[in-house]
C-alpha cells in the first residue's frame, strides 16, 4: 500500500509517499480502505522530532473509510461498513489503516467531515471529563475557535454549563454560534472575563497554550481547576493539570457524537481538503495555523489515482 513516512526530522519536505507492506487488523480491529485521514497538531509536532525519536516513522491517529477486514472478536461490523475512528498504531495517512476504536458515519454525512473528528472531539471530552464540568458551573475555554476548543465548547453546553471563551477578534461571532460568550484574548483577559463573571468562573480549560495559565489560575480560583492539554512546560511550573491520551481515553464520544449532530447540537468543524499526494502542503498550512478547522487528505474512491 502507499503510505505516508518520513525518514528523517524535519519540516514538511521531508515527509514521503512510500510502498509498505499492508498492515492486518488484530482482535479487536478492524481494516479499512481510507477515504478520508486527519493532519493533526501532533503529526508535525512528530515530523520535527518533538514527540518519538525512532524512525522511520508513519502518520496519522484518525480516519474514515470502508471496512474491507476484520479481526478476530470484533462483531456489529462487516466488510462493506462506513466507519471513522482511530489509528493507534499512527498509521492513518495511507491506503489502508487499522483503527483500533471506531463508530459508524452518519448517512448524511461525508469522510472528510468525520475523520476531521476523532482526535479533537477525544481531547475535548477527555478534558472536560478531568475537569469535572458539569451543569451549572462557569467554564472558561481559552482557545474557543479551534478544532479541540469549538468541541469543548460543544460538548460543555450540552452538560449544561456556562461557557465563557477566548478567541480572536475575527472569530468572536464564531464562538457565540457555539453557544460561548465570546472574549479576546491578549493583554486585559482578565478583566474582559471578569466583566461576564465579577466572580470568576469555576474551570478553565487551556486548548491554545498561549501562556495565560496564571490568569485562568487566577479566574478560577487556584490551579486544581484548571487543565490544559497544549501547555506542557506551564502546567509544571504552575501546577496546573496536563491532558494526555495515556491517562485515560474518552472514545465513548465516538459512539455519541453521530446523535449530537442530527440533534444540532454538535457543528461540524470546517474542513480544507488535500490528496494524499500534497500532504506536505497540506502539513505547511496545519503549521501555519491560518486555517480555521481541520485540514483532512483525501482518497479516491477506488484508490487507482494514488496508486498510479
Amino acid at each position: 500500500m502507499k503510505a505516508v513516512r518520513f525518514s528523517r526530522f524535519g519540516g514538511p519536505e521531508v515527509l514521503e509517499i512510500v510502498d509498505l507492506p499492508d498492515p492486518h487488523p488484530g482482535p479487536g480491529e478492524v481494516r479499512i480502505a481510507v477515504r478520508a485521514a486527519g493532519v493533526s497538531l501532533s503529526d508535525w509536532k512528530k515530523r520535527k522530532g518533538l514527540m518519538d525519536q525512532e524512525l522511520p516513522q508513519t502518520m496519522g491517529y484518525e480516519a474514515a473509510g470502508v471496512v474491507d477486514e476484520v479481526g478476530e472478536g470484533v462483531a456489529g461490523v462487516a466488510a462493506g461498513d462506513r466507519v471513522f475512528g482511530v489509528c493507534g498504531d499512527g498509521a492513518a495517512q495511507a491506503e489502508l489503516a487499522v483503527l483500533s476504536a471506531w463508530s459508524p458515519i452518519p448517512p448524511a454525512l461525508d469522510f472528510a467531515s468525520v475523520a476531521a473528528l476523532p482526535a479533537a472531539i477525544e481531547t475535548a471530552a477527555r478534558a472536560l471529563d478531568q475537569l469535572g464540568v458539569r451543569s451549572g458551573g462557569t467554564l472558561l475555554v481559552n482557545g474557543a475557535s479551534g478544532s479541540v476548543g469549538s468541541a469543548a465548547v460543544q460538548f460543555a453546553v450540552v452538560r449544561g454549563a456556562r461557557v465563557i471563551g477566548t478567541a480572536g477578534p475575527a472569530n468572536q461571532d464564531f464562538v457565540r454560534s457555539l453557544g460561548a460568550e465570546p472574549v479576546v484574548y491578549g493583554d486585559g483577559l482578565a478583566g474582559r472575563v471578569r466583566a461576564l463573571a465579577p466572580g470568576g468562573v469555576d474551570l478553565a480549560l487551556d486548548v491554545a497554550g498561549s501562556g495565560v495559565l496564571p490568569e485562568l489560575i487566577e479566574l478560577a480560583g487556584g490551579a486544581e481547576h484548571v487543565l490544559t492539554v497544549a501547555d506542557f512546560a506551564g502546567a509544571q511550573k504552575y501546577g496546573v493539570r496536563f491532558s494526555r491520551g495515556d491517562s485515560g481515553r474518552a472514545l465513548y464520544i465516538l459512539a455519541e457524537i453521530g446523535g449530537l449532530i442530527e440533534s444540532g447540537r454538535f457543528a461540524l468543524p470546517p474542513v480544507r481538503a488535500f490528496p494524499l499526494t500534497e500532504v506536505a502542503e497540506a502539513h505547511r498550512v496545519s503549521e501555519s495555523g491560518q486555517a480555521r478547522g481541520k485540514i483532512v487528505l483525501t482518497l479516491p474512491g477506488d484508490l487507482s489515482e494514488i496508486r498510479a
